[in-house]
């Protein structure tokens, strides 16, 4: 055979032997990071309920709808209703503007808008992934802007934040 030949034969046989090796492996890998016991297969959020002082209507569905839906894209599991082989339930803790920053002649010039939730992760597959903790996200807005013409932006991006925290210490560990 002629070198190149051979080159290339002995190139395609290391492919085909690596897929081999590869394809019998088997592991958790996901390219989201999660590391999930390949014994839990189901995942139940249950809704978040509002105990904050002050109560937005609408935080208490969203937050959860968003935690059930970065499960279900992020990793294999099944959400479930109740019972799964992973737990996650809590509550809204705090909901609260205050000032965040003063202007040179000493008025208010920044708002910020603070949520707080706190978290109860129970691993059915494995106890000592077990956790409760409180999770906090903040957004600063100009104050000369009506709280409520920002309030629904500034509210879904700290959800999405709170539930990227909520999803890497269960699933992630990070």
């Amino acid at each position: 055979m002629k070198p190149t030949t051979c080159r290339l034969v002995s190139l395609l046989l290391a492919c085909v032997i690596s897929t081999i090796i590869v394809g019998g492996c088997k592991g958790s890998y996901s390219f989201t990071g999660a590391s999930i016991p390949p014994n839990a297969k189901t995942i139940s959020v249950a809704t978040f309920p509002n105990y904050a002082a002050t109560v937005n209507p609408q935080l208490s569905q969203k937050l959860t709808d968003e935690l059930r839906n970065l499960y279900s894209s992020q990793t294999s599991l099944n959400v479930v209703n109740a019972n799964g082989d992973l737990e996650v339930s809590g509550e809204i803790t705090s909901y609260e503007t205050r000032a965040a920053a003063l202007s040179s002649n000493d008025e208010v010039s920044m708002n910020r808008l603070t949520i707080t939730v706190k978290v109860k992760f129970v691993n059915n597959c494995d106890p000592d992934a077990n956790f409760e903790q409180s999770f906090s996200r903040f957004r600063d807005y100009n104050a000369q802007l009506n709280f409520s013409s920002v309030e629904s932006s500034l509210m879904g991006e700290i959800i999405t934040e709170l539930c990227d925290d909520i999803f890497n210490k269960s699933v992630v560990n990070w």
